[in-house]
């Protein structure tokens, strides 16, 4: 009897063992699947906010250009580029309900090769092509760097998926590894800011390392948040969980302190500086949390790391060469200030250099020089009457008095 059932069993048991099979690819090709919709949503997301942006910077600049009393949020064009800016939000806020935050967090070199591309097309100036490949062979370089590394990342992401239950949340919030990772980025966090505010450390690094430290938790809680909403949308409230309105909390705090970090950086560095060093700063500790907070990197093989660490690598190369190209601007002052008065030390030198004397040179303040000036606008000279002096035995004035020529 037993040596009869034996041979049933066994047949009874493959077709459980085929179907577990069976699951297991489905499961990956669905995960898969996740993933791509969300590197989708990311890149659609920064590639309508960089538009955005640059059709609110064309309102402004079409408007100071012009005669146009208005200001600029009466114009149509602010308010399109204020609809995709939002539009553009929310697509990369939904991305970080589908695919895992270390694939999500890179993706916004998107934004730096629209916006280097937008500025292209768009140029004004008028080119020769041997100038034209001169000036931008960087950006093109760069775009082409960047967009390998977004393959790379879309391609060896990592793919592990969690239900982003108030369970799942509470238990990954109070898990020792992320404690410790707190720990150090509190203490970290705390150094830089002694340091910038005390001792008036107003490095770039520094200041986009607060912004970085801010932004890991920005991006930690928005997948907390966008993973509920998303969950309970699909019948599974999760609203009615307090952890949600502790995440939503710090995903606004944390926001907006990081945007105050950034206003004081774009008040004292070039904004190309900030893209490139706030991108691989951000970039670097946001995969930092995500790893260790949703442990993004479990159970993935050492090439797919690898692979993935590659393409962090090549994008932040590309964007390091297109904002490394940009032209730095200018601040343009239609007034004479008192540091460019002659003779006087300039505070731009710091107090070393002193600023020559105008030698035969119509160009003062924000006055530009020509030389082709007509008579009637080149500077009067006042006639220089020397004093006589009756005794020989008085010694000469300790100066000298120079007569200023039209020819000079």
């Amino acid at each position: 009897m037993e040596g009869g059932n034996s041979p049933n069993l066994q047949l009874q048991q493959l077709p459980l063992a085929t179907a577990a099979v069976s699951v297991q690819p489905h499961a990956d090709s669905f995960s898969y699947k996740e993933n791509l919709i969300g590197a989708l949503l990311a890149i659609f997301g920064h590639l309508v906010i960089s538009i955005a942006l640059n059709l609110q910077k064309y309102s402004h600049i079409r408007l100071a250009g012009s005669k146009d009393p208005r200001a600029y949020f009466k114009t149509k064009t602010w308010w399109c580029g204020l609809f995709l800016l939002v539009l553009g939000e929310l697509g990369v806020f939904s991305s970080y309900a589908f695919a895992p935050l270390s694939l999500i967090v890179p993706l916004s070199a998107v934004s730096v090769i629209a916006s280097a591309i937008i500025g292209i097309i768009f140029i004004k100036e008028k080119w020769k092509p041997k100038d034209f490949l001169r000036r931008y062979v960087l950006s093109f370089v760069g775009c082409g760097l960047a967009i390998v590394g977004t393959y790379l990342l879309i391609t060896f992401g990592p793919n592990s998926h969690e239900k982003m239950t108030g369970e799942n949340i509470t238990r990954h919030l109070v898990s020792w590894p992320f404690l410790l990772y707190m720990l150090v980025e509190i203490i970290i966090f705390c150094l830089l800011l002694y340091f910038y505010k005390e001792k008036n450390a107003n490095y770039i690094v520094v200041i986009l390392l607060l912004v970085a430290l801010l932004g890991s938790m920005t991006v930690v809680t928005v997948k907390a948040v966008a993973g509920m909403i998303v969950v309970s949308i699909q019948g599974n409230l999760q609203l009615d969980y307090p952890i949600f309105y502790i995440m939503l909390v710090c995903m606004i705090a944390t926001a907006v302190f990081q945007a105050t970090f950034l206003a004081q950086a774009s008040q004292l560095y070039d904004s190309s500086q900030i893209a490139s060093i706030g991108y691989i700063l951000s970039t670097t500790v946001a995969i930092t949390a995500g790893a260790t907070f949703y442990l993004d990197f479990t159970g993935e093989d050492v090439l797919h790391i690898c692979m993935f660490a590659l393409g962090c690598l090549i994008a932040f190369l590309g964007v390091f060469l297109i904002t490394r190209n940009r032209k730095k601007s200018v601040p343009f002052e239609p007034y004479i200030s008192m540091d460019a008065m002659p003779g006087m030390q300039n505070m731009h030198d710091k107090g070393i250099a002193v600023q020559p004397d105008l030698k035969a040179s119509f160009s003062y303040g924000a006055l530009e020089n020509n030389d082709n000036m007509p008579e009637i606008y080149t500077p009067a000279t006042l006639p220089i009457v020397q004093e006589q002096h009756g005794s020989k035995g008085v010694s000469a004035p300790p100066y000298r008095v120079l007569e200023h020529s039209k020819k000079e």
